[in-house]
Formats: structure tokens, C-alpha cells, sequence
């Protein structure tokens, strides 16, 4: 089991040169590690009502990014949602400044982001805390300005 964990851990964490930006791709660097995840976008308001709903199952290296036209508050919860998720609140300058992990399948308590909440990333439960991915954390994506992104795609 270790064994498997640490090859997950390997496959997830990217090599120091990373690749173009990418809109398919959520990339994020941190003190003492990087990781790299294959996302689908949810953008409009269809897209980010339904989210990851009636999946059985999540690639532990996918995630769905939800982007919002300009930061602002926002909540979630997990109804119809069959497996646990963490969420990654990140604001407009692509700094992670919250994750709730695990949250339960199928619960209907909101989950409050921070304030000025621009993108949430949603992964298997969990893992943010396996990749030691935190608060601090900086997201690299087209979606994010240019002028004020910490890590800006270049």
C-alpha cells in the first residue's frame, strides 16, 4: 500500500520544468513540492451547478476547475455527489487560500469559500493533504491575468 501511495505521489508531483500552460491543466507549486492535474472546466453556471455529480470515480490525477467571471463568494455542497472531494479555494492572484478536504458524498451542509474566490479546484478527497498541496500554494493557468498572477503563464 505504501508503495502505491508514494508511485501516486510521483505520478502527481511534476518535474521542475513544467509544461506550457495549459487550459486543460491545473498546475501548483508550493515550498517543497509541485503538482500538476488534468482538469475539465466548469464555467457557467450549468457547468458549476452539475460538477462532479453522479461520478462513481475520479483519476487521482484529474480534477474539475470551476471558474468564475470575477472573484467572489461562493459556497458548495455535495449533493449527488457520490465521492468525497477536496475543494481548493483560490483567489484572483492564483494563491490557494483554503481547502476543505474529504467533504462527505451526498451531504447538504454549504461549504463557504473564502472571500473574493476566483477558481475552486475540485480533486479526490484527500489528496491536497497526501501531496502536502496547502494554503500558500500558487495555481499556474491561462485563466488567471497575467498582471496580477503570482505564477503567471508565460
Amino acid at each position: 500500500m505504501k508503495a502505491k501511495a508514494a508511485g501516486l505521489i510521483a505520478a502527481l508531483i511534476a518535474s521542475p520544468s513544467f509544461a506550457v500552460c495549459s487550459q486543460t491543466a491545473a498546475e501548483f507549486r508550493w515550498d517543497g513540492g509541485s503538482a500538476r492535474f488534468a482538469v475539465e472546466i466548469a464555467d457557467d453556471e450549468a457547468e458549476r451547478s452539475r460538477g462532479l455529480m453522479y461520478r462513481e470515480d475520479l483519476s487521482t490525477s484529474a480534477g474539475m476547475l470551476f471558474i468564475y467571471e470575477q472573484p467572489q463568494n461562493v459556497s458548495f455542497w455535495m449533493k449527488n455527489t457520490l465521492i468525497p472531494l477536496d475543494m481548493i479555494f483560490i483567489g484572483a492572484d492564483g494563491r490557494v487560500n483554503d481547502i476543505h478536504a474529504n467533504a462527505v458524498p451526498g451531504d447538504l451542509t454549504p461549504i463557504p469559500g473564502p472571500p473574493d474566490t476566483l477558481m475552486v479546484l475540485e480533486i479526490n478527497g484527500g489528496l491536497a493533504g497526501r501531496l502536502g498541496l496547502g494554503e500558500g500554494a500558487e495555481l499556474r493557468h491561462p485563466a488567471l491575468d497575467a498582471k496580477t498572477a503570482l505564477w503567471p503563464c508565460s
